[in-house]
């Protein structure tokens, strides 16, 4: 989608995360990938690892085959995907409470998405977990409240997850959503906003490339 009257036009300040402790969002294995999707995406291609990281602002051209993507050319990828095995636990990186929840049912779509609220700073920040299990989806409720570290859901298998091979989308934003859906992918035209609506998730997820 291109930016609408749903989102916020900006400026946003800075993200503050100076002093604080996130926990990981999923336990990824000393020998992860970091893969490169800047020349497309093949499923079948061979890996060295269950356990991946896809990169934030990364153009991803003929990666996004769902008709949700054709307008405004989508495919800047705004997120981080965290790639591990279906049912790998996904944890909470800071306590919180979930915001909204429901399944984006879309082919090349999120599939299951629980999205988090937390604070800090004076800060009110939003993170989205798409590509869940379904079952991921069952225990909670909008309000629920939990602790970092917290397993807050599961990877989901490709049959329930949009289609793609396991992983989880794992987003800031300083926008509140309007529904169970943020784009994780943006064209052009909006690309400097939302690097500054969707801040880089390795400044709670680490260093991982």
């Amino acid at each position: 989608m291109t930016m609408d009257s749903r989102f916020a036009p900006g400026p946003f300040p800075p993200l503050q995360v100076q002093g604080l402790r996130f926990h990981p969002v999923i336990h990824l294995s000393d020998d992860y990938e970091v893969y490169d999707f800047t020349t497309g995406y093949d499923p079948a291609r061979p890996r060295a690892s269950t356990y991946g990281v896809g990169r934030y602002n990364e153009r991803r051209p003929d990666m996004y085959a769902g008709d949700q993507f054709v307008e405004g050319r989508r495919d800047i990828h705004v997120g981080i995907d965290l790639a591990a095995p279906a049912g790998e636990p996904v944890h909470a990186f800071f306590p919180g409470t979930i915001f909204m929840l429901g399944d984006n049912a879309l082919p090349y779509d999120y599939g299951p998405t629980l999205i988090t609220r937390h604070q800090w700073s004076g800060q009110i920040v939003y993170a989205l977990h798409g590509h869940l299990s379904r079952e991921s989806l069952v225990p909670w409720s909008r309000g629920d409240s939990f602790e970092a570290g917290e397993v807050l859901a599961r990877v989901g298998c490709r049959e329930e997850n949009g289609g793609w091979n396991p992983h989880v989308h794992f987003q800031l934003s300083l926008v509140e959503p309007a529904t169970h859906d943020l784009p994780g992918a943006v064209g052009v035209a909006d690309h400097q906003w939302a690097l500054q609506a969707f801040p880089d998730p390795r400044l709670v997820l680490g260093p991982l490339y």
